[in-house]
């Protein structure tokens, strides 16, 4: 089969082919996004041929074009193709040939690419998750002037009308013309952005509740609508993972391992290149988890390892036996169980209890 590197741009991309033997079929060439009908005409006479695409903006356009006329089509890891992006003679030829020929070479380390519906599942997930950023970076704004005139208020009271109404009545003849200024444009901020958070939420809700896999991860106490449609969107179909470690180093919750020659096998920091939505989830349910069901065996596991090795470890490795629980529970169809199972002492997936069909309404 030939294959084709693609060297995606905002505004153009850089196309070069070759054959299975890595004879050179087609010079690099420039073709304009907006004339990319001449792609397809360029690509045609080559059949059978893939292409090879980096992560990009530019990719779910040229995934959807080039498998909507049938040719194979691969995503690469762009962070992971460190052959171009550590090359000392960078061109957009030389990176679309490189393409081509690492393929050839079976070195592309491949990413999924996702189907339109779950690339617009992603667009709202993330959506909302920055909206809350802002929201939480205006509200500590105002907490950081709190501090200066030594006040404090519990965090997400200033989203309430009682903490609001603290703010005015007490700290706010306590702040400077300055202060006042900054105080009331964040809070402009937080309540611009509340309305619209509520509607991603409606729509979150709409939307999860025809994925039946949110459904099943909603049955782990922590786990809500928004966490359940950014784990299913991330992780389905979860044929991609073969076992749970696979999941677990995909979202970044496995540590980084070092040998060479005699010396043993050294365990580092969690990798930084990894789905960051992914392990972000896993890592923040389990606070929630915790405080949703303090004697499940993930929480029990979790004050175990706290206790042992800080909260900083201990979140990450019952983030760890989360993603392994969670791997099972799409594989299988089961629901949830928080009774400690006597497998887990072995660092195997929890038992589960019942199949998602009972989770169906009668």
């Amino acid at each position: 089969m030939n294959v084709a590197g693609i060297d995606g741009h905002a505004q153009y991309l850089v196309v070069t082919v070759l054959s299975n033997r890595a004879k050179m079929l087609h010079a690099p060439v420039r073709i304009k996004n907006a004339e990319a009908y001449r792609l397809v005409e360029l690509l045609e006479p080559f059949r059978p041929l893939e292409a090879v695409v980096e992560t990009s903006p530019a990719w779910p356009w040229l995934h959807d074009l080039l498998v909507g006329h049938g040719f194979g089509f691969v995503l690469a890891h762009a962070k992971k193709l460190r052959a171009i992006s550590e090359a000392n003679y960078k061109r957009d030829e030389i990176d679309a040939e490189l393409l081509a020929r690492m393929r050839l070479a079976g070195l592309i380390p491949e990413v999924h690419p996702k189907s339109i519906e779950q690339r617009e599942q992603a667009v709202l997930v993330r959506h909302r998750a920055r909206l809350v950023k802002l929201r939480t970076s205006a509200a500590g704004r105002i907490h950081a002037e709190l501090h200066s005139i030594g006040m404090h208020l519990e965090r997400g009271r200033l989203l309430t009308q009682g903490g609001r109404r603290w703010l005015r009545t007490r700290a706010w003849p306590l702040f400077g013309p300055e202060q006042r200024l900054l105080v009331r444009s964040q809070l402009a901020i937080v309540h611009g952005l509340n309305p619209m958070v509520r509607a991603l939420d409606r729509r979150i809700v709409g939307i999860g509740s025809e994925i039946p896999a949110v459904a099943l991860l909603q049955t782990v106490p922590g786990i809500g609508p928004y966490r359940g449609l950014l784990i299913a969107t991330e992780v389905l179909p979860i044929e991609r993972f073969p076992s749970p470690r696979h999941l677990v180093s995909y979202s970044g919750l496995a540590p980084r391992s070092n040998q060479s020659g005699s010396r043993p096998i050294r365990h580092g920091p969690i990798p930084a290149g990894a789905n960051r939505w992914l392990r972000a989830a896993f890592v923040r349910t389990i606070v929630s988890h915790h405080m949703a069901a303090p004697s499940s065996w993930l929480s029990l596991y979790y004050d175990t390892q706290k206790q042992r090795l800080g909260w900083q470890v201990a979140r990450v490795a019952a983030a760890r036996k989360l993603a392994r629980a969670v791997h099972a529970m799409l594989r299988t169809g089961e629901v949830w169980m928080d009774d400690v199972p006597k497998s887990d002492e072995k660092g195997r997936a929890p038992r589960l209890a019942c199949r998602s069909d009972d989770l169906q309404p009668s």
